[in-house]
């Protein structure tokens, strides 16, 4: 079914990674972005990482890792603190580790690593995103509302047994994914509004 590969095209993301200016990681309770943007760093793709996240406003604190607790065992009170946490125990120096620890969803992920990277005065020409393979375009989206002049490369990592060759097979990958494709279109609709004169002045009528 044709509409399947097209949801799946637009949903799931995912580039080749290149060098880059910095690392974003949008806040997360699953330590395996963090885990992928270790391995990116020392693999010199960039010299920065700017994790963000205070918790999801829904739960209204840390609700503590989803996967490996073998693992990462601290008292963590924010999102932030434990993806830094992940990111020091897979061998990033902590000179080079951000931080963001404001941030209650995946727009103000964007927002504030934005004022981040301001008040530091960092010019990001090239950023890498890592993320949730179902939550890549979204993320995408609000960074590059954000950074309109940042070349992004998204470097997702699989989460949950959900992927983009069977979410459409379990009932939890098609609620997260189509969950994903609705969030695409109703948090974005004021941002498209407030932007229609420069969408217009590009795209045309």
């Amino acid at each position: 079914m044709k509409f399947i590969e097209d949801i799946t095209e637009f949903i799931f993301i995912s580039d080749e990674p290149q060098k880059s200016d910095i690392i974003f990681i949008p806040g997360s309770s699953y330590p395996e972005m963090a885990e992928k943007a270790a391995m990116l760093w020392k693999e010199k793709y960039s010299p920065l990482i700017l994790p963000s996240g205070k918790y999801s406003i829904k739960l209204g604190s840390f609700s503590g890792p989803m996967s490996k607790t073998d693992i990462y065992t601290g008292q963590y009170t924010t999102e932030w603190e434990f993806l830094r946490d992940v990111l020091i125990k897979n061998g990033v120096g902590k000179s080079s580790i951000l931080k963001e620890d404001e941030a209650t969803n995946t727009y103000q992920n964007a927002i504030y690593s934005k004022k981040v990277t301001d008040r530091l005065k960092i010019e990001v020409k090239k950023a890498i995103i890592c993320c949730q393979s179902f939550h890549a375009r979204r993320c995408l989206m609000y960074y590059q509302l954000l950074y309109p002049q940042t070349e992004f490369t998204v470097c997702p990592v699989d989460t949950q047994g959900i992927n983009s060759r069977n979410w459409h097979s379990t009932d939890e990958g098609i609620e997260k994914v189509l969950g994903e494709l609705e969030r695409c279109g109703h948090q974005f609709v004021d941002i498209f509004k407030s932007l229609r004169k420069k969408i217009k002045a590009i795209y045309g009528d």
